[in-house]
């Protein structure tokens, strides 16, 4: 039996979807975008970006078909790999929404968000939250970034024992706290309470966004960030991997954003490097027959959101530099798949995400060659099932 890897670049889009208007996006364009401001000599980033594994792969000509513009520096002729991009059809432009579609399960209900109001939670739910952790009240009550919130609100949270709400675009309650000061474990605990008392809301996700420092050196987010998220409502391809009595290995935060079902073995790290290196050590031990799903979040979490497009384009090329290891750990008939779960546009307005394609790079022994627009992320679940000779119900249409 072959083994499956699905690596998953966060954020990184390729081209405003054809529905992107709806969300405020039209014209985005995470990887066009950088390439872009690359090409020019103003950029902080030092010369054209440089993707030559990623274009080998079929990159730049995924990007050309899913915009209709070639990335400057991503021309290839020799393609290695099958190329397309997908088309989300879940309502979200979020985390789960991705990769629970990407699993084989789009999202067919809209989730709940909070207002762009301040406050923008809904004064009963922050009564009960206080109510039940013991807490002397909450900061912050407001959409903002992460970064920004933290400088703004830390010093005050450390001297008042008072956590720091917030939200965004996404379905998302995001609680940030003193690792030390407030304490980890509080957080966490924190964070599950509120998971409990946002069931009703109908929101995705309650995020523990643990921070250091203090008022004379500022204040910096740890890695201990832990996402409390609803498990899917119906089974995804993680689910029919552990129903066949196969292995699975799960990298970065897949584990959280599957609320734990199905995940298997979930191996953590602090940043993108340290997670290719839990990558490399787990394909050496994945069994065959095996799946393992990852994600990359720096691109999201440090560059995108924070819109940097320098150091999302260092980041881009970081991860060009190292996929020839993990290429070269692949078996000649196992099935790696490299793509996103939506855009984070860092030259875009606003913070946010963007509803945007995202590319469907394949590795599979000699093939290559275009597998053309995919209708849907779910294509890519199908596509491992078939590959893995697994019984599957779930949305999507193998390319293989």
């Amino acid at each position: 039996m072959a083994r499956a890897f699905i690596l998953v670049m966060d954020s990184f889009g390729i081209g405003s979807a054809d529905d992107a208007a709806r969300y405020g996006d039209a014209g985005s364009n995470t990887l066009g975008h950088i390439a872009a401001a690359c090409a020019d000599e103003k950029c902080r980033h030092s010369g054209p970006l440089h993707l030559p594994v990623l274009a080998g792969l079929g990159l730049g000509k995924a990007a050309e078909a899913a915009s209709g513009l070639a990335p400057p520096g991503l021309a290839t002729e020799a393609i290695s790999g099958l190329w397309g991009y997908a088309a989300e059809v879940s309502r979200g432009k979020d985390t789960p929404s991705g990769h629970w579609e990407i699993a084989g399960y789009p999202v067919p209900f809209d989730w709940g968000y909070f207002p762009a109001t301040i406050p923008c939670f809904p004064p009963d739910l922050i009564a009960a939250i206080i109510g039940e952790a013991g807490l002397p009240g909450v900061l912050g009550e407001k959409h903002a970034s992460g970064t920004e919130i933290i400088a703004e609100l830390g010093a005050e949270s450390v001297r008042t024992g008072k956590p720091i709400f917030y939200t965004s675009a996404d379905s998302v309650l995001q609680i940030a706290a003193h690792e030390e000061a407030f304490g980890l474990e509080r957080l966490l605990d924190l964070c599950r309470i509120a998971r409990r008392d946002v069931d009703a809301l109908n929101i995705g996700r309650v995020i523990a966004r643990p921070f250091i420092g203090d008022e004379a050196v500022g204040f910096t987010r740890t890695a201990n960030r832990r996402d409390f998220a609803v498990p899917p409502p119906a089974d995804t391809l993680l689910d029919a991997v552990e129903k066949a009595g196969r292995t699975t290995i799960t990298i970065g935060k897949i584990g959280d954003i599957f609320a734990h079902r199905g995940t298997g073995e979930n191996i953590k790290g602090p940043d993108n490097d340290a997670l290719i290196d839990r990558t490399l050590e787990a394909m050496k031990r994945l069994p065959e027959g095996g799946f393992l799903f990852a994600n990359y979040v720096d691109f999201d979490t440090l560059y995108g959101h924070r819109r940097d497009v320098a150091g999302y384009a260092a980041a881009l090329e970081a991860f060009d530099h190292r996929l020839p290891e993990i290429l070269a750990k692949l078996n000649p008939d196992d099935l790696l798949i490299i793509t996103a779960d939506h855009g984070c546009d860092p030259s875009w307005t606003g913070t946010d995400h963007t509803r945007e394609f995202v590319p469907v790079l394949a590795r599979l022994g000699g093939r290559s060659g275009p597998i053309g627009r995919r209708e849907t992320f779910a294509d890519m679940a199908a596509s491992v099932a078939e590959h893995l000779g697994l019984v599957w119900r779930g949305a999507g249409q193998s390319f293989l």
